[in-house]
């Protein structure tokens, strides 16, 4: 940030927020149009050193970055017929802001003002321009030729079915001989589970081509519910083989643990412990595999077609075409098969799955 900016922000005074996601909001007014409000509002979170993570055609988000390079803050602006509304949101997991999202919003609200002044009637008109041109790609040079398509496999979803049970298998044994030993930690297990289950997912992707999200998803649900199944099983299997208790049956091992309940330190929380423990690993697992398996397959969707070809696809697109007619436009230029322009298709999709993750809160 500028000097001025600093200056600023040191005398800013702050208004505290308590919630279970603080945040802090304020509105002002404008007289900027609206095609070139949101083009100074970028320019803005440039002067602030601010992360640009959307935008559209009346309001932009950022978010910004504190000590550890993590981001702290999301800030959102948006304009409403000349009034505008910026709204601050705590990204940690605090409850108390020490009144760092008011300051964010004021802080913007002054930089904002300061670039409205750079800009007279003559600039406006010509920001306005440059701004028309660039939403309709009027500066995009149709190529003469585009990279043409790899030579893809057929999607087969069987390969991650079989591969997802073995890698869950695995992972039940493993949970199931730590759980055994007395070295499991509740909460940081679930967490590596899912890390490995999304890597694993990843990996399944890529060799099998298929990328339809809806199986891919009950896919894992099913991984989760094999994986802590499966662990109390073998659970059983390693505690019947290393003790010479008399042979019993799974469903009475599971029942001497319903009756032993779950012990925290000194504590018996019993049956309803327990139960609460699996509801967690459940709970626990599914969300940040779902966020692996997500961010794995926007990431192969993108990967998968050259950008040239996206961006082609999306010119055609934004020139109002209809998706037969992008078709016709990519069979000319050797992108044929209903596969590959498919995996196009899917990876405009995916390259706006990429900004929603990036504005989560």
């Amino acid at each position: 940030m500028t000097e001025d900016l600093k200056k600023y922000e040191s005398t800013i005074k702050k208004k505290h927020s308590f919630n279970w996601t603080p945040k802090f909001e304020e509105e002002f007014r404008t007289d900027l149009s609206k095609t070139v409000f949101v083009p100074i509002v970028i320019k803005t979170f440039e002067k602030l050193e601010w992360d640009l993570v959307f935008q559209d055609e009346v309001s932009a988000e950022a978010k910004r970055k504190g000590d550890w390079n993590r981001w702290t803050e999301k800030i959102s602006v948006t304009y409403n017929f000349g009034k505008v509304k910026v709204k601050s949101v705590s990204l940690g997991n605090e409850m108390w802001d020490n009144g760092r999202n008011s300051k964010r919003v004021r802080l913007f609200k002054y930089a904002f003002q300061q670039t409205e002044k750079e800009f007279d009637k003559q600039a406006l008109a010509e920001l306005e321009s440059e701004v028309e041109k660039a939403n309709n790609w009027d500066d995009y040079q149709i190529p003469e030729n585009l990279p043409q398509p790899k030579k893809q496999k057929e999607p087969k979803l069987w390969i991650p079915i079989v591969g997802g049970i073995i890698t869950v298998l695995i992972l039940g044994f493993v949970v199931a001989f730590l759980s055994v030993k007395g070295i499991y930690i509740i909460g940081l297990f679930e967490v590596g589970v899912a890390i490995v289950m999304g890597f694993a997912l990843k990996q399944l992707i890529k060799v099998s081509n298929y990328t339809f999200y809806d199986h891919l998803h009950y896919l894992l649900i099913g991984m989760i519910l094999i994986t802590y199944i499966s662990n109390q099983y073998f659970q059983y299997q390693i505690i019947l083989n290393e003790n010479n208790f008399r042979p019993f049956s799974f469903l009475e091992f599971m029942q001497a643990r319903f009756d032993a309940g779950l012990t925290i330190k000194s504590l018996n929380t019993g049956w309803i412990g327990l139960l609460i423990s699996w509801a967690l690993q459940l709970v626990i697992t599914y969300f940040i595999g779902a966020l692996r398996l997500s961010s794995g397959l926007i990431s192969y969707s993108i990967d998968r077609v050259p950008m040239e070809v996206v961006d082609f696809a999306y010119y055609h697109f934004v020139k109002e075409k209809t998706e037969d007619q992008v078709r016709a436009e990519l069979a000319k230029m050797g992108w044929n098969k209903k596969q590959d322009q498919d995996e196009v298709f899917e990876s405009i999709g995916a390259l706006q799955g990429a900004t929603e993750f990036r504005r989560m809160e």
